[in-house]
Order: C-alpha cells, then structure tokens, then sequence
C-alpha cells in the first residue's frame, strides 16, 4: 500500500533542506505520497498561528512527518503559545511522540571535522533515546508572575509519572537489544525527586523485562563530562526531556556538525512518526544555499526505516551519504565549498 509522509518545511533554511530531501525522493522512485502545509514562522505569516487544527489532523494521519526547523528572530516578540516553537510542542504532543531518538554518529570522513581528536570520536556511535513530551517543557504550573515590591517570579515545573519514564525507557532497551545490549540512563538523583523516581522506574523495569542488557545510571552532569572525555564508552543513553536535549546537542557537535545529526520522534506501534534534523533555522544563512541537507536527509531515512517500511531504502540514503563524504562531497559547516544543491546532488549520484 502507498504510504503518506507529510513535509513540513517550516522557516529558515527548512525550505533549501527539505527542498533536497523532494529530489532525494523522487530519485529512489518510492511508492510514497508526499504533501506539504506551512508550519511554524510561515503560517504565522499566513494564518496567525504556528500551526493550524487542519494540518495538526494531516499529520496524525500520515504515516510519517519530516520538518525542516522553525523559528527565528523576525518571531520572537510573539507570546510563547504563539511562537514558531509553540507549534512543534503541540505537534508533538498530539501526535503523541514520546521517544526522541537522537544518534550520534561520526561519519569516518569527518572524523577531524570534530572538536575532538580524531582517535576520541572515530567509530563513535551514541544513540540518544529522549522522553519528548512530558518533563520541564510540558510541565504545569509554569509562567512569569508579578510578586510585588518590583519583584517578578519565572515558575517551570519538572514532573513525571511512572508510565511516561517507563514507556520511553522500554523503547530504549528495545533499540539496545538491536545494537551493544547496553544503556545508560541519566538524571539528577541527586538532588531532583523526579530524578530520583526516573532512576527507580528505569531500575524496576529493567530488573522485570530487560535484564539481559546491561544498565547503568549517570549524573547528568557527569555525563556532559563524560561525553567530552570518553564518548564512545556510550551505547544508547536514556534520558529527560530537559537533559536530552543538552546533552544529545553536546554530543552531535562531537560528530563535527549540527548539519549532519537527524532525529526522530516515535511512539507507540502503527501511529506516525515525527522527523527532524537537530539543527534550527539558522535565519542568519537563510536564502545563500549554504546549509548543510545532511541532517534532514538523514532524518527522511530515519523515516523510512521507522515509519514507511523501507528499511533497504533507509540502507542505500545512509550508504549515500556515506560515500558522498568519503569522496570529498562537503558543505562549509564541515570544511567544504558545496552549496545546499550541490550536496544534494552529490548524495543522489551516490545513490
């Protein structure tokens, strides 16, 4: 049956990436229903909203989802439920997307790309499994109030239930099963009660279900130093909302740049997945045709294995991009000339 994946470019270079993903498509000559609705700064623009009821339904009845990035300063005096990241918090949420898979992968071509030295990220390969709709993002009460005497208080609140640590580590030992058999979980147990139930709930689990792969727990803190020290000690690494999202850009910079790091964002079985590349908008290239496709193009496969069927499609995008590197094929942001266009060009005819 013909699968549906729906494209949302968003703002920013979103359009010149995606832009590359569209030719990418029609070269592997896929069964694939591809439309296409504004998201983000663009609908703000067209509809005063980040994102309308009509594309949120489009969504959640496509078998896949691949946005570009959104955001950028010409937004950034809108009201937080009405900005271009607003939009992507309630995409999320309703499309139900809990587990944020963020690999890190130092492609050998970039090895000396990276600000590490080559022998600390060569053959590195981290696979980040963030919980994506609950913790200090979603939680309530939140908002800036007026306390008087000149004074204003930012209130944010972390918060988790068992099911929802529980759904997204049992994603996490499910993918380490496929790979090293080994996770760490992070959090600040330390000093956070939530960090402190996130480590019981991942412990009980694992003690119940998984305890064929091996578990280990971090400080998140520690983590962020490890991860500079000894990345490739890692395999796949469970973690929050608020810490995945640090730490999982901490370590794609180790793979030389945010312009090759794709994401998904998966829930449960048979429902849509959501794609991203990491990086944002980047509204200060915007329009030049210097972004790096990379990340998005890398994202689409993460599509095709994930939510479209096509795990040897998603095979030959990878061994593209792959070979295109070796053979010299580089945007600035890792070292090269290419523009946008001609990186995607050279991913194709490596197809």
């Amino acid at each position: 049956m013909t699968k549906s994946l729906l494209l949302l470019p968003g703002d920013g270079i979103g359009p010149e990436v995606i832009g590359e993903v569209k030719r990418l498509i029609g070269a592997l000559a896929l069964d694939i229903a591809v439309e296409e609705a504004l998201f983000g700064g663009a609908a703000i623009d067209a509809t005063g909203l980040p994102i309308t009821d009509e594309t949120v339904a489009r969504a959640c009845s496509s078998d896949a989802v691949l946005m570009g990035a959104v955001g950028g300063p010409k937004w950034a005096g809108q009201a937080y439920d009405r900005r271009p990241e607003a939009g992507l918090l309630r995409l999320r949420s309703e499309m139900g997307v809990y587990a944020n898979l963020r690999p890190a992968r130092c492609f050998a071509a970039l090895a000396d790309s990276s600000s590490l030295k080559r022998e600390f990220v060569e053959g590195l390969d981290i696979l980040f499994v963030r919980e994506l709709v609950g913790g200090v993002y979603f939680g309530t009460p939140r908002g800036i109030e007026d306390i008087g005497g000149g004074e204003r208080r930012g209130v944010n609140t972390q918060v988790y239930t068992s099911s929802e640590i529980r759904r997204v580590a049992r994603t996490a030992f499910e993918l380490a099963r496929g790979r090293s058999n080994r996770v760490c979980s992070a959090e600040k147990s330390n000093v956070m009660e939530s960090g402190l139930l996130w480590k019981e709930e991942v412990t009980a689990l694992h003690k119940a279900e998984y305890a064929d792969v091996e578990l280990t727990h971090m400080l998140a803190d520690n983590m962020a130093m490890q991860l500079v020290k000894n990345p490739k000690q890692f395999d796949v690494i469970v973690t929050d909302n608020l810490f995945g999202d640090l730490l999982s850009d901490e370590a794609a910079m180790l793979t030389g740049s945010l312009g090759m790091l794709p994401s998904a964002a998966i829930g449960e079985a048979g429902k849509p997945g959501l794609y991203e590349p990491i990086h944002g908008s980047a509204p200060d290239i915007a329009g030049q045709g210097l972004a790096n496709p990379c990340a998005a193009i890398l994202s689409f496969a993460m599509a095709l294995r994930f939510s479209l069927g096509e795990t040897a499609a998603a095979d030959r995008v990878e061994a593209a991009v792959d070979k295109a590197l070796t053979g010299g094929a580089c945007t600035r942001d890792i070292g090269g000339t290419l523009s946008t266009e001609e990186m995607g060009t050279a991913i194709i005819a490596a197809l």
